[in-house]
């Protein structure tokens, strides 16, 4: 069995068939899927797709490009979302330094503000972070107590030492499609030193599709690929890949 921690399933690109591709990425053994919001509409319909279909979770949160949507009554929105059985952690939430995003400083008080409300609900984050990592790590450091409930660093790219720092603060390294890329040795590197019981698997789907698929859209069904993949890195079976990633991701995330 597989899991999907990161998935898209609300996006555009599945209105025309996601019922079947639910369906089919079950037969292709991936049994439970986590399909994440990125603002407060999409985390809202993230938890409306949930509760349609079994094996698929929910998880809420703002996404860096999206902050300037939180409302003063965002806490009681996701307060009350909280509430919810299928939800099951609190992101996508995180930084982004790249151009046309909004400034670090506005960033970085949305990411506390969720940080801390995520430690308030007792539930996992998930962090996305895009060359901000010096001060992802130094703000995670300096408020080890919001993460008590763990979670994950979403398609993580950093190095390894990076890495160590970041487990050592409880969370886990998620691996996903750009894993497969062949310009991708760097990560294949770091992701080989990394002990698979601090491993998860995601697609981010419809984004980055797994090589030798890249071109086509992105989907749950793809995570055998980038398992097998993780597999070949560290020279194990793509069994015990999926056995040990599954176990983590029902830990990490409470899923029943």
């Amino acid at each position: 069995m597989f899991i999907d921690t990161h998935a898209h399933l609300t996006d555009e690109a599945f209105n025309e068939d996601r019922e079947e591709v639910i369906k089919f990425s079950r037969e292709c053994m991936v049994k439970k899927i986590i399909t994440s919001g990125f603002d407060i509409p999409s985390s809202f319909e993230a938890l409306s797709l949930a509760n349609k279909y079994e094996g698929v979770y929910a998880s809420m949160g703002v996404y860096p490009e999206n902050i300037y949507e939180i409302e003063d009554d965002f806490e009681i929105k996701f307060s009350a979302l909280a509430k919810e059985k299928k939800i099951v952690a609190f992101g996508e939430i995180g930084l982004q330094y790249t151009p046309d995003m909004p400034e670090k400083s506005k960033q970085i008080e949305a990411f506390l503000r969720q940080l801390t409300l995520a430690d308030k609900l007792n539930l996992p984050v998930v962090i996305h972070c895009r060359d901000a990592y010096g001060d992802l790590l130094s703000i995670l450091q300096e408020n080890k107590n919001l993460v008590n409930n763990g979670g994950t660093m979403h398609c993580y790219g950093g190095s390894f030492e990076m890495a160590e720092m970041l487990i050592r603060l409880g969370l886990h390294i998620s691996v996903g499609g750009v894993s497969t890329f062949k310009n991708a040795q760097r990560l294949k590197d770091v992701l080989k030193q990394i002990p698979l019981q601090n491993l998860l698997l995601e697609t981010d789907c419809p984004y980055l599709t797994p090589h030798p698929f890249r071109g086509k859209r992105n989907s749950p069904a793809f995570i055998p690929t980038i398992a097998q993949n993780l597999a070949d890195i560290k020279g194990v079976t793509v069994e015990e890949v999926a056995r040990v990633t599954s176990g983590n991701a029902e830990e990490v995330f409470r899923l029943c």
